[in-house]
């Protein structure tokens, strides 16, 4: 399916935002989806949904949804990741308290073919002979979404594995408590981004802050001469501008983990058809021809590119649009963040009947 484009092109306004700093995002998303927020806001105050994250990985689940939540507010909006939830759980059993309250909770909610001890066993990876299986996976976000009843939930990375689409139809249903609206918010990210994403990334070695040497660099830039290489340094004041290294494996890109990206892909696919479940379309990139009809400027991700001043011998910096092939082959820009967050914000309050 050929994704809508959302247009979040803003007429006659000449202010330029920073979108990677808080309060200039904070103006953003009061100028591009003020009145929406507004009505998710109030919708909140007394009302709660279930929102499924759909996408490859790396495709920016937790990112939207973060921002998601840092436009309309915290509070009243909870973000799960499937991921998360054992080695979170792994905390909660260094407690007693902690280790009774999830015990309680399986004896009462857990429906599966293992009993409580073999599930903790599970759970804390003593028992490698077989997965966690998606009855487990179940009860444990139940558990998670128990701790918040009140809240609007994002749930990031379920259905993950063919046997959990099913679940994920009835989910609501399986939980048992909640009768919220629910809908599946599914990200399209072409392959190439997720690639160079991965291949660029870098962290500082000491306050492990990522940055990305293609697309989002820090302040300060430094140059090995041996290696004839640029690299990022720290903007953390206490890392004392610390060489930012990229993690071993990044340089293969999406190779590792191309078949998980095939089976993500599959399972996107499969959903798209789905009939009876509203759906949210985001999509991070948009054909580069149009580019300019649809999006401002500043809402483009940018490639920095750097060279050195023959004449000073200082290091330049300079930015351009960074285009690369979409899963069809066409040139395209990709979309910052706040940039499609706002096309969510609109498509929620359109869902919600706000």
């Amino acid at each position: 399916m050929d994704f809508p484009l959302y247009k979040t092109k803003t007429e006659g306004q000449d202010k330029v935002f920073d979108l990677n700093d808080p309060e200039d995002r904070k103006l953003y998303f009061e100028l591009k989806a003020g009145p929406e927020i507004r009505k998710l806001k109030e919708y909140l105050k007394n009302n709660s949904f279930i929102a499924y994250l759909l996408g490859k990985k790396n495709s920016g689940k937790g990112t939207y949804s973060k921002l998601f939540m840092e436009a309309v507010g915290f509070e009243n909006i909870g973000h799960i990741a499937v991921g998360d939830i054992v080695r979170d759980i792994h905390k909660n059993l260094e407690t007693e308290d902690g280790k009774k309250n999830l015990l309680d909770f399986l004896s009462k909610n857990y429906r599966g073919f293992h009993n409580i001890d073999e599930t903790l066993d599970l759970i804390m990876g003593r028992d490698q002979s077989s997965l966690i299986s998606s009855e487990l996976i179940i009860a444990l976000i139940k558990y998670e979404i128990s701790k918040r009843p009140k809240q609007a939930i994002f749930i990031d990375g379920f259905p993950r594995a063919h046997d959990q689409i099913n679940y994920s139809l009835y989910l609501k249903e399986l939980i048992g408590y909640r009768d919220d609206p629910d809908f599946f918010v599914f990200i399209n990210v072409p392959d190439s981004i997720i690639d160079e994403r991965i291949k660029f990334r870098v962290v500082c070695p000491i306050c492990h802050t990522p940055r990305n040497l293609k697309l989002l660099a820090t302040k300060d830039i430094g140059y090995d001469t041996k290696d004839k290489v640029f690299y990022l340094m720290c903007d953390n004041p206490s890392c004392s501008q610390a060489r930012m290294v990229a993690k071993e494996g990044d340089s293969l890109g999406i190779e590792p983990i191309r078949s998980r990206l095939e089976v993500d892909n599959q399972i996107f696919q499969k959903l798209l058809n789905l009939t009876g479940v509203p759906k949210i379309y985001l999509r991070n990139s948009i054909p580069h021809k149009v580019a300019k009809d649809y999006v401002d400027d500043y809402e483009i991700t940018p490639q920095y590119n750097y060279d050195i001043d023959s004449a000073t011998d200082k290091i330049k910096v300079s930015e351009s649009p960074w285009v690369v092939k979409d899963d069809q082959g066409e040139d395209s820009i990709s979309l910052l963040p706040p940039a499609v967050v706002v096309s969510f914000i609109k498509q929620a309050v359109e869902i919600l009947g706000l």
